[in-house]
């Protein structure tokens, strides 16, 4: 079951090929992101998270997404700009794929179908609505910069809503379980 999400052919935002067996051995934090989201200054955090744990064995992977009110709208080299110039991100990026709909990528079916359920879900996906969006019923992607933990040995063992931000107590944790395991 674990080699699949291993397998799974990516690209980075480079444009070389890449998968998530790049990474074997590793605590992944996998994260849908946009540019132009009210989430985005999460980069600032999820950039900290990264360079403070990245020599424990701790990744942080961004997948640029444009399913969200069209919110990632620029190339790779834009975004590879835009997260370079204003948020200095040295964690590793690829490039933009779809985690919602019809043509959601081959790596977030596998996500959501190991973890149908996002940790702290609920006020996201009212603040959604209260803005009058209609929210993906689960276990679809609900937003830009939802986050999923996956261990050393390649399973998925959490999922955080959009609004959990880097710095959140039960995401920390969560990590440093994993990183002891």
């Amino acid at each position: 079951m674990t080699a699949s999400l291993y397998d799974t052919a990516l690209t980075t935002i480079d444009g070389a090929p890449a998968s998530l067996g790049d990474y074997r051995g590793k605590v992944l934090l996998l994260v849908n992101v946009a540019s132009k989201c009210g989430l985005t200054p999460q980069y600032e955090g999820l950039e900290k998270l990264y360079r403070e744990k990245k020599d424990e064995g701790f990744a942080v992977l961004g997948f640029p997404a444009n399913n969200f009110n069209g919110q990632e709208p620029g190339s790779e080299d834009e975004i590879k700009q835009f997260c370079a110039l204003t948020y200095d991100v040295s964690f590793p990026m690829f490039s933009k794929i779809s985690v919602a709909g019809a043509d959601t990528h081959p790596l977030y079916q596998q996500l959501t179908a190991e973890q149908p359920a996002a940790t702290g879900e609920g006020p996201m996906r009212e603040k959604l609505v209260g803005f009058g969006i209609e929210a993906n019923p689960a276990p679809a992607i609900l937003w830009n910069f939802e986050k999923f933990l996956i261990g050393k040995d390649g399973t998925v063992l959490a999922r955080f809503s959009p609004d959990t931000a880097a710095d959140d107590a039960g995401l920390r944790a969560a990590i440093d379980q994993a990183l002891a395991a």
